[in-house]
């Protein structure tokens, strides 16, 4: 009925890179977010999985951005395969699950649909991924002589990731004030071709009646008596 793709994208694949190959990112780990737009033909049902840990967040957000009715299907499934998320005829949700670990699914359905095709937008947000550890071991290899220090570790620790936190949230906003632009966008599109459609064949409808009224008019005032000679 429906494809199947695998998630993680490709900076999931970095990350799962050991260190050795990925020189000079040692003590970085690049960010977890991860976006995705693609189109849904009518009557037809997308999967995605996403690998995840215990105890770890993920976050999904979705946007129907164009189709009719701007509407879609929406299922989450743990890896157990329990439903944890299910909505009918929606334009846009958010959801966020504390995760086990194994690879949750969730699929967009556009079955009900026999004719428009939908654009949907998702984002994930991945949370307490086990990283911060790690980054924390791999700062302390490249910092000696913390005694000598007015600031300690911990506080610089706290700082980095306080403005990678807030560096995270720019980021997740613009994508969706980006998502939020372009359904508006199509949305103002549709409209603008709707509103000529109909003052086209409201023009026609107008010169067809004044042709006809100017038919009637001048068969009023046609003499149809025949002359005798």
């Amino acid at each position: 009925m429906g494809d199947k793709t695998w998630l993680p994208f490709r900076v999931l694949l970095l990350a799962a890179l050991p260190p050795v190959l990925l020189p000079g990112a040692a003590g970085f780990t690049p960010s977890l977010d991860s976006d995705f737009t693609f189109t849904l033909p009518a009557g037809q049902k997308e999967c995605f999985y996403q690998p995840m840990p215990l105890k770890a967040s993920l976050e999904i957000e979705y946007q129907v951005l164009d189709g009719a009715g701007l509407d879609i299907d929406f299922h989450l499934a743990s890896p157990e395969g329990k439903t944890l998320v299910f909505e009918q005829r929606k334009s846009d949700g958010v959801h966020t699950v504390e995760t086990e670990v194994g690879d949750y699914m969730f699929c967009f359905d556009n079955t009900f649909s026999t004719i428009s095709e939908k654009v949907i937008f998702f984002e994930l947000i991945l949370d307490n991924m086990g990283e911060q550890a790690q980054e924390q071991e791999d700062w302390k290899k490249y910092i000696t002589g913390t005694d000598m220090l007015d600031m300690k570790l911990e506080d610089i620790l706290e700082s980095i990731n306080s403005i990678k936190s807030r560096l995270s949230k720019s980021g997740h906003i613009q994508t969706l004030l980006r998502a939020f632009e372009a359904r508006d966008r199509n949305i103002q599109e549709s409209n603008f071709d709707r509103v000529n459609f109909w003052s086209m064949v409201n023009l026609v409808v107008m010169v067809v009646v004044s042709a006809i009224q100017v038919y009637m008019l001048k068969s009023l005032f046609e003499d149809k008596r025949k002359s005798r000679t």
